[in-house]
């Protein structure tokens, strides 16, 4: 679908000692200086503190002033904004993800998974991952209405298995704590195999406020004692990690005149990043004057959570918008989307909802569609994400039943450039080290061709567009050749800029790969099958 235009003792491994042993400037508002690997140079003072919340949609520096000069080395490069383009007449276009017909994928069928007042099996952020040691989907869901958190594992990410485990024995249970909100983290940079997982549960309210405790784990099954408890923090906070800067990311639910939003911490390693006070967090980010308000609830909508992973080469953010409620429905949540291309600084460039709920009451998903921690999978040429919804019965309208479902999207697929006749779009200047173009797109009814030119516009010598072996295909990994170049590895190293002219077709993302798999050095969400690390290093099997 398109749609024009969130008792273990405590060792630390090296990553945690270099973090205590130098508290983290970014948590601290110190003045510095930071180039990203996008040649973004961030803000003098961070976070950067706006001195009070906003209504207005927030302001992205690196879109107003871009870098002179643009690495490309890591990852895909998306056309979700205008971070890449110097000019087009080519047209953006927005896409939605589309619920598979399986759903619900996860349904409460356990005497565990009853209890609480909803039968529920739903991913409440939580996690859905890919392990690629054991060659599986893992996800992590609550169990019974706040209850308990739960572990299923499928081989294909749709038919999903409960395993009878030791914790909680003959149950699925791997914490039967009672939570809230909770993030778990498959952690494959993590050094100490203890370490793999992660989880920051939030616990039940204490009396007007919450905390998150940090567990550890080998296996994602048995976690030892909390390493760590946060400060205050309201009951959907969540946790992301951003591997471009290496840091963990709390976004903190809070409550402003705006209702809803989110206070910022950020640091090198979970343990001190959970050790916040009262009054040292920045106000971050909430729903806005461009998210408008349901027909039917007539209030003004907020930022009920934000989930965000690293896909390719940008954060990726799920925002869970809340429409208001009613005692008849359950809150109409839906999904948004933004994107960041230095993890605090959202752009959010459409408002219609990337997972939707549905307005019939019977359907799996009529109420509450919210993201699931690890934010997507990359599975072939397909992303997919897994999500919570709620349903109700005619005869008990107030008591909901919670699932899980999944929805997909093609691989890139968020947005689009695009022309029903012939059109061109030019980058800014880029540098690479890599030699092989490849571009996802979809030119089956048409034609791609690629030029390369300098820093002035000027075309170099052997990449016309007349030599450029017109791309005549719809694929997620095609490879752009000349007719007397083999590569592009006389370039690398070298400022270019590329300009694409398409004709009747649409085109996804492009990057230039030192292999020819294709292989784009970008991160991978969730993972995937195939993917042996958080990264793309395999491109084509």
């Amino acid at each position: 679908m398109s749609l024009k235009v969130d008792p273990q003792p405590l060792s630390l491994n090296r990553r945690e000692l270099i973090g205590m042993a130098i508290p983290s400037l970014l948590s601290l508002n110190v003045e510095r200086e930071e180039t990203l690997y996008n040649g973004i140079r961030l803000a003098s003072v961070l976070p950067p503190r706006p001195p009070e919340p906003s209504f207005e949609p927030m302001p992205i520096p690196y879109l107003t002033s871009p870098p002179a000069v643009i690495p490309i080395d890591v990852g895909r490069q998306l056309f979700v904004d205008d971070f890449l383009i110097e000019e087009t007449t080519l047209k953006r276009v927005f896409h939605k993800a589309e619920y598979h017909p399986a759903c619900p994928v996860l349904r409460p069928d356990r005497p565990w998974e009853m209890e609480g007042g909803k039968p529920t099996a739903m991913v409440f952020s939580d996690g859905v991952w890919y392990d690629p040691k054991e060659r599986l989907f893992k996800m992590w869901y609550m169990g019974g209405f706040n209850t308990a958190t739960c572990y299923a594992t499928s081989h294909n990410g749709i038919v999903w298995e409960k395993p009878s485990l030791d914790v909680k024995v003959g149950t699925n249970i791997v914490s039967p704590a009672r939570r809230d909100s909770t993030i778990v983290w498959q952690d494959l940079e993590e050094s100490d195999p203890k370490r793999k997982y992660k989880i920051f549960a939030v616990a039940e309210r204490y009396s007007t406020y919450c905390r998150m405790h940090l567990h550890y784990s080998p296996d994602g099954i048995h976690w030892g004692e909390p390493v760590a408890t946060s400060g205050q923090c309201g009951d959907r906070s969540t946790v992301f990690w951003n591997p471009f800067r290496k840091v963990w990311v709390y976004g903190i639910r809070n409550d402003s005149r705006y209702g809803r939003d989110r206070l910022y911490r950020e640091a090198s390693n979970p343990i001190t990043g959970a050790a916040w006070k009262t009054g040292e967090l920045s106000w971050w980010v909430g729903a806005d004057r461009l998210d408008m308000p349901r027909e039917d609830m007539r209030v003004q909508p907020q930022l009920y959570n934000l989930d965000a992973v690293a896909y390719e080469s940008v954060m990726l953010g799920l925002f869970s918008i809340w429409h208001g409620q009613t005692d008849a429905r359950p809150k109409p949540n839906t999904v948004k989307l933004g994107f960041s291309r230095d993890g605090y600084h959202w752009y959010r460039p459409y408002r219609e909802a990337f997972l939707p709920v549905s307005e019939q009451r019977t359907d799996w998903n009529w109420g509450n569609v919210q993201s699931a921690g690890g934010g997507c999978l990359v599975v072939g040429d397909k992303l997919y994400f897994y999500v919570s919804g709620r349903t109700s019965s005619p005869d008990t309208p107030t008591v909901h039943t919670c699932t899980t479902g999944l929805a997909t999207l093609r691989r890139d697929g968020f947005a689009s450039m695009q022309t029903e006749e012939t059109g061109t779009l030019v980058t800014r200047p880029l540098l690479f080290k890599g030699k092989h173009l490849f571009v996802n797109g979809d030119m089956s009814s048409g034609e791609l061709r690629v030029e390369c030119l300098d820093e002035q516009g000027r075309v170099l010598r052997g990449f016309l567009k007349e030599e450029c072996q017109p791309v005549r295909a719809d694929g997620t990994r095609i490879q752009v050749r000349w007719k007397h170049r083999a590569n592009l590895a006389s370039l690398s190293g070298k400022r270019v800029r590329f300009r694409f002219t398409l004709t009747r077709g649409s085109l996804f993302a492009f990057w230039v790969s030192p292999e020819v798999s294709g292989a784009s050095n970008g991160y991978v969400g969730a993972g995937g099958p195939g993917f042996t690390r958080s990264i793309d290093t395999i491109g084509a099997p």
